[in-house]
């Protein structure tokens, strides 16, 4: 074994680079059994424990590139959350809730009130669906939004105004009243969520990001089953325009709660309050468009595959819709802890290269219960996207985490301008056109995948 360089040699295999660059004690003392067990089978490798490299689990805690153990408030400092950084991750964990309530109880009440209330066709719901997504496309206006308001106080504002977005849809039962509410409920959504995205990154160090990261999106899916058994409760006494009410001021009382709150602390970097576009940022841009790309295949043409030629009922796509989050909420914080122990490319990789056969599962499938676990499979998968931020987190200047993440929110949406347009006329020549597009969208995305390379630099392990 090699201890002291960047490449660490046990029982004759390299083992990922992040447990070089991470300390090893606290890895071996977060990772889980289960953790361990599929590090083992998918990657041929072990989390070691620091007696691998001559230490004590005490000692792993500290380790340094030289393999002597490092002072241990300097390391606390930078690989764990210290007091300074507990109000932003409690603002972030209340937000991140509130807004997942928010956008998840309009989705569920959406098309049932549009059919059976405002009695909507087709063509109808696919205008509103452009303009819901219109306002990521959008998201690089935030930076300017954030030269008059203060980023934290941004994102309370933005969960002001899903909530109010959402609680003023019941009252306007038509047309033009639910495409108002709309715009009003994803203006505050998608700029929550870049808000969300650079706050994430500028308060965490880039060893804890992605647990913070993977927690919030565990948070999340919780969320979202909260809100499904909320309207299920609710939906027994109330109409939709209580339900709508009710969902939108619990989510507007939430971003009160947020106006009033200060998390920051004085030593982040300043932001570069402008648009920023940097040449040595050009893989984030092409993964991130990529990955919206992707995105729009799975939301709009996957379930519609399910009902359409499965013809799967309200009723299982709802109990689907509770498996999907279930899995999610335990498993997004491993994915967290998978990037810190075997890096982006190797998430990325996997990620692509199990997309492709997702989607060509979708083309050929003729059982729905297959077709049914590759929707949670794939669900699962776009999760793994916490590899593009904490990507772009590491080779990032610290002062364009804001202004890159607004341009990178706005990249995301590009692809649904045209994606779901194109995609319905494909449907309409064969179903299994859009996902063997989807597949190709995982082949790209797959090689672009193998360039991620992290700056190296001396010194304590956990800079990059």
């Amino acid at each position: 074994m090699i201890v002291g360089t960047k490449k660490i040699i046990a029982n004759g295999l390299p083992l990922a680079k992040p447990v070089a660059r991470y300390c090893p004690g606290i890895l071996y003392k977060t990772a889980s059994s289960l953790q361990k067990k599929i590090a083992q089978a998918l990657f041929g490798l072990e989390i070691p424990p620091p007696a691998v490299f001559g230490m004590t689990v005490e000692e792993g805690c500290h380790v340094a590139y030289n393999g002597s153990p490092t002072d241990r408030t300097s390391h606390e400092r930078t690989s764990m959350i210290e007091n300074t950084q507990k109000p932003m991750l409690r603002f972030l964990v209340i937000l991140t809730a509130a807004s997942m309530i928010g956008i998840q109880g309009y989705t569920i009440l959406f098309n049932n009130f549009a059919v059976e209330v405002v009695h909507l066709e087709g063509r109808h719901v696919g205008i509103i669906q452009s303009i819901r997504e219109a306002p990521g496309f959008l998201a690089l206006l935030a930076v300017y939004v954030m030269l008059v308001i203060r980023e934290h106080r941004l994102s309370a504002l933005s969960i002001v105004i899903l909530g109010i977005g959402v609680a003023m849809t019941g009252m306007l039962p038509t047309y033009a009243g639910i495409m108002l509410t709309t715009l009003i409920m994803s203006f505050g959504f998608h700029y929550y969520e870049t808000t969300n995205q650079s706050l994430t990154l500028q308060y965490f160090a880039t060893n804890v990001s992605p647990l913070v990261i993977g927690k919030l999106r565990s948070i999340a899916a919780a969320s979202s089953i909260a809100a499904a058994l909320l309207i299920w409760l609710l939906g027994h006494f109330l109409s939709y325009k209580g339900l709508f009410l009710v969902i939108g001021g619990l989510v507007f009382l939430a971003g009160c709660w947020g106006l009033v709150q200060d998390p920051t602390h004085s030593s982040i970097p300043p932001q570069r309050l402008k648009m920023v576009l940097r040449k040595r940022y050009w893989l984030y841009y092409i993964l991130t468009f990529l990955s919206g790309a992707r995105r729009q295949i799975f939301t709009v043409f996957s379930i519609f595959l399910l009902v359409k030629i499965f013809h799967f009922t309200v009723q299982e796509v709802t109990l689907l819709f509770l498996v999907n989050n279930s899995i999610n909420w335990f498993l997004n914080p491993l994915i967290g802890r998978a990037i810190i122990a075997f890096g982006e490319r190797t998430l990325c990789t996997l990620e692509y290269s199990v997309v492709i056969l997702v989607f060509l599962t979708y083309a050929f499938t003729t059982s729905k219960g297959v077709a049914a676990g590759m929707y949670i499979l794939d669900a699962l998968l776009f999760n793994f996207a916490i590899a593009i931020r904490t990507y772009f987190h590491k080779i990032a200047d610290p002062a364009d985490i804001a202004p890159s993440t607004a341009v990178g929110v706005t990249i995301n949406h590009m692809a649904a301008v045209f994606l779901p347009a194109i995609g319905g006329l494909l449907w309409m020549i064969d179903y299994r056109i859009p996902f063997f597009a989807g597949a190709a969208l995982g082949a790209v995305s797959l090689f672009f995948a193998q360039y991620i390379r992290l700056p190296e630099k001396s010194g304590h392990p956990d800079t990059l």
